[in-house]
């Protein structure tokens, strides 16, 4: 279920990013088909990693983490190197590969610090009931954070540390300990929003963006005029004008508009529910995986996917400031893309290990009552087993 809702996703998306940027490209002279090309070669590019992944061993992945980790990093840092990083609309968050496009370091950071808090959360040695088993967490999150702010790029900053704080959550992770630092996250994000001219602007001309249609609003206004103008049914897949010159990033940020203005409630809708579908497939398999690290690395995947629709969503209809996320699987982009995708492999790999029969978050003890897999070292509960404890359970 999970690996239709992403494939017609991608392939929705597909579509979309050809009816978004033909129109431009025609009026442009370019070529209609330009970016539909690309967004298809990326697709295939993300298949791959998506087939990678779904047969890449829980060792594996583990020993991946560190690396990974390490290699986004490096990314981050020259990617603020003027001569290397490209900077648009005064972000400086790609590097060009030429003819291949750009790479966003800060897509691929996302999943590696997935990796490395999953494997990092699998070791015996992990305490969290305490502030100061936390701390290593937080400092390499917070780190990737700042790197990534420096970019610009608050709402992916955002979604950094609310993979971690999910999974610590379902790690264990004392509720009276993530809810300070919830609090002091929103205090900090607050200070970085009203620190930035262009983020306050932002943030006000979310709160009123007809105040300035012209200027600050204008964004939001275009969004809203298309979403508004597609009914009930929408003008028809490719009839829309908003995206010809009026709206802007109609073919990234902003493709939801098009769809609401081409394919109306019904095609909003059908984005939406697919998103839920995916929530929903995600976290069934995060509770029922077999051990902590499948546990965590799952549920802080689908927060990722899921935490970046939403920014999206509602940056669209107006419900959150505009944000320069994509709408995963949906806008055109080759990093996210081809990162959403190997996620996805990461889930499908975890679910097909899962026991047939899921639904608590512990795992499952096989029939014999040997607790193969579990790996994180927690008592069974007496139940599982009917009520004895297997030889060796606990180690």
């Amino acid at each position: 279920m999970l690996s239709a809702t992403v494939l017609a996703l991608v392939c929705f998306g597909l579509v979309m990013v050809f009816s978004t940027s033909s129109a431009t490209a025609l009026l442009s002279d370019g070529d209609p088909l330009g970016l539909a090309l690309r967004q298809a070669v990326y697709a295939l590019l993300g298949l791959a990693a998506f087939t990678a992944f779904t047969r890449m061993s829980p060792e594996g992945m583990k020993r991946l983490g560190p690396p990974a980790l390490a290699f986004s990093a490096f990314l981050l840092l020259i990617v603020l190197v003027p001569s290397i990083g490209a900077e648009v609309n005064g972000a400086r968050r790609w590097i060009p590969l030429g003819g291949l496009g750009n790479l966003q370091p800060s897509e691929v950071a996302k999943l590696a610090l997935a990796l490395w808090v999953a494997q990092a959360l699998a070791r015996p040695t992990a305490r969290l009931t305490t502030p100061a088993g936390l701390a290593p967490f937080l400092l390499v999150t917070g780190v990737i954070a700042v790197l990534i702010l420096i970019e610009p790029d608050m709402e992916t900053a955002v979604i950094c540390f609310a993979i971690t704080l999910t999974m610590l959550l379902v790690a264990g992770a004392r509720m009276k300990h993530l809810g300070v630092l919830v609090g002091v996250g929103a205090a900090l994000a607050t200070v970085a929003m009203l620190a930035a001219p262009y983020r306050r602007q932002r943030f006000f001309s979310f709160l009123d963006p007809w105040a300035d249609p012209d200027g600050a609003g204008f964004q939001s206004v275009q969004a809203q005029i298309a979403v508004g103008s597609g009914g009930l049914h929408g003008v028809g897949l490719g009839d829309g004008v908003q995206k010809a010159f009026y709206l802007p990033e109609a073919h990234t940020d902003m493709i939801l508009a098009t769809v609401g203005e081409e394919l109306g409630l019904i095609g909003v809708m059908a984005v939406l529910a697919a998103f839920v579908l995916f929530a929903v497939c995600g976290y069934r398999i995060a509770l029922g995986a077999r051990d902590l690290h499948q546990q965590v690395l799952a549920a802080g995947l689908t927060t990722f996917v899921v935490m970046q629709a939403v920014i999206n969503i509602g940056a669209v209809l107006g419900l959150l400031p505009v944000a320069g996320v994509p709408l995963p699987f949906v806008s055109f982009g080759g990093s996210s893309l081809i990162m959403l995708l190997a996620c996805t492999g990461i889930l499908v790999n975890i679910g097909r290990r899962s026991p047939r029969h899921t639904g608590r978050l512990a795992a499952v003890a096989d029939p014999a009552g040997d607790d193969r897999g579990r790996g994180h070292g927690r008592p069974r509960d007496a139940r599982a087993g009917g009520g004895r404890r297997a030889p060796g359970a606990g180690r």
